[in-house]
């Protein structure tokens, strides 16, 4: 067999993986997309800031700060620290693809979420005959194509949505959904109890500059790390 044939052959594989993680990605997406437009995005920025971001979590942290109308750094500093976990996930992935080209590398690490490293490495544990880089980019891309169409759509339905309507309690919920099954183990569980309780007290408490989500993020990080590393010692 060919060397294009082992690519096209791993690509598609790739592509094929990925199509049960699509069907949760494609309500988050919809869902994303509307909660842009009620946070006073237009259709073209709700766009655009999935194309340029493309990280679900610290896309929608992102919106709701920039609904509450937050500072600049503030709402870059928590999409920061939300995507911390990317620097580990790169360091972990990055030996399997040592031979791609700095450009290849590049365009991996633009489309590094939690799923495509998650079944990429699966794999590359349990075959080592497959062909890395293109069963990445088949994962990795047809999620990108998913979320990218499924913001779309949601902007485009939000801009529909009369205001009289609210979706203000979409954000609340979407975030529930993604904590609930990250709480995995002692770390997660720690970071996700200590972090909702912080993000409760500082909303109660009042914080300047809309730095409560930002110090809840940083809270429930800091603390999963301790409890990680003290299991570990």
């Amino acid at each position: 067999m060919s060397s294009s044939e082992w690519l096209h052959r791993d690509l598609v594989a790739g592509v094929r993986a990925a199509g049960p993680i699509l069907v949760g990605i494609l309500p988050f997406a919809l869902v994303t997309g509307i909660t842009a437009i009620s946070a006073g995005l237009t259709i073209g920025e709700a766009v655009g800031m999935s194309v340029i971001v493309f990280a679900g979590a610290s896309q929608l942290a992102a919106i709701d700060l920039i609904g509450s109308n937050a500072p600049f750094l503030v709402v870059v500093g928590t999409a920061v620290v939300i995507n911390v976990r990317m620097v580990m996930y790169s360091a972990s992935i990055a030996p399997y693809l040592r031979e791609c080209t700095l450009r290849m590398r590049g365009v991996a690490a633009y489309v590094l979420t939690d799923q495509a490293y998650a079944a990429s490495v699966a794999e590359y544990e349990t075959n080592d005959g497959r062909s890395r880089l293109p069963y990445y980019l088949g994962i990795a891309f047809s999620l990108w194509v998913v979320w990218q169409i499924g913001t779309a759509l949601g902007a485009v339905l939000g801009a529909g949505v009369p205001d009289a309507l609210g979706l203000e309690f979409a954000l609340p919920l979407v975030f529930l959904a993604l904590l609930l099954p990250a709480m995995k183990n002692a770390g997660t569980t720690a970071a996700g109890l200590v972090g909702g309780t912080v993000a409760l007290a500082v909303a109660t408490v009042g914080v300047p500059l809309n730095l409560d989500l930002p110090i809840a993020a940083a809270s429930g990080v800091a603390a999963g790390l301790l409890v990680d590393i003290r299991g570990d010692a």
